[in-house]
């Protein structure tokens, strides 16, 4: 689509989207292949202050594929990522300030999310992106041929015990309930090209010391997210992201959790295992 306008954002993730409004997101046939296209190279798709609501969010999200649903929610289509009492997953978000990808823990990942911003925090609340595909592109060939024979178990205890080290037992049984997931080291993916699956929920390598496993794992994350590898959004309300959950991970940066701030997510269902 040649009247598409975009910049950069880094020089090794994301893009601003130009020139596109909500009712072409809803209405321009082309949209739709352009922007999953534009995923796959680039990651990170910012629109910056398009102001869509939850219904133009749904909408647009179920041009680009099927939706997943969360049935805890009043809009099972939206997920409200807050630090409010209210909200009945709010309890598991202080993990979000840790590098992670989202469904790790389940049998086929997100393909990619949406997030719009409601409500800002007045200092900090930033989300950084970092490609995990440039993260293998990146390894030396002795790492690669290393690396594609491990496995790495991934838990909610994994994830949680960052933000709560000293968890309840109350908390602890939560945690139990959650599957560990076994995913390859390296993602061999439909498209032809390879990323490293690692993160907060990651656990231990299989059949590994432990503390050498934690080792590498710290290892592959401080180099995949080192400074100039990343980019970090400083939120407006109105802001509309997208990334590709299956070839990045990212992270919410500090902010003071007693402030308001509030997105709206919305997740395309995945289509691929890792493997």
């Amino acid at each position: 689509m040649s009247d598409i306008t975009f910049e950069k954002l880094s020089d090794n993730v994301g893009i601003e989207v130009l020139d596109v409004d909500v009712d072409r997101l809803l209405n321009d046939d082309e949209i739709p292949a352009w922007c999953l296209d534009a995923l796959d190279t680039y990651g990170v798709l910012l629109f910056r202050e398009l102001n869509a609501d939850d219904d133009a969010q749904v909408a647009f999200g179920r041009r680009l594929g099927e939706l997943v649903k969360f049935p805890q929610y009043a809009n099972p289509e939206v997920m409200e990522i807050s630090f409010d009492p209210a909200n009945p997953s709010a309890k598991y978000f202080g993990a979000n300030d840790h590098w992670h990808l989202d469904g790790s823990l389940d049998e086929i990942p997100a393909k990619a999310s949406i997030m719009s911003a409601r409500v800002i925090a007045a200092v900090g609340g930033e989300t950084e992106f970092a490609s995990t595909y440039a993260a293998y592109d990146a390894l030396t060939e002795t790492e690669k041929r290393r690396f594609a024979e491990l496995r790495v178990a991934h838990s909610m205890s994994g994830v949680q015990s960052r933000a709560n080290p000293n968890p309840t037992p109350k908390q602890a049984a939560d945690w139990a309930r959650w599957p560990v997931r076994e995913h390859p080291l390296v993602w061999n993916h439909e498209n032809g090209r390879c990323s490293l699956v690692f993160g907060a929920t990651a656990a231990h390598v299989v059949d590994m010391d432990l503390d050498e496993g934690k080792a590498l794992l710290l290892d592959l994350e401080q180099r995949a997210t080192a400074p100039d590898r990343v980019y970090r959004h400083t939120w407006t309300v109105g802001d509309m992201v997208m990334w590709d959950n299956r070839g990045l991970v990212h992270r919410a940066c500090e902010f003071d959790r007693s402030e308001p701030r509030r997105m709206h997510r919305t997740t395309l269902a995945g289509e691929e295992a890792i493997g």
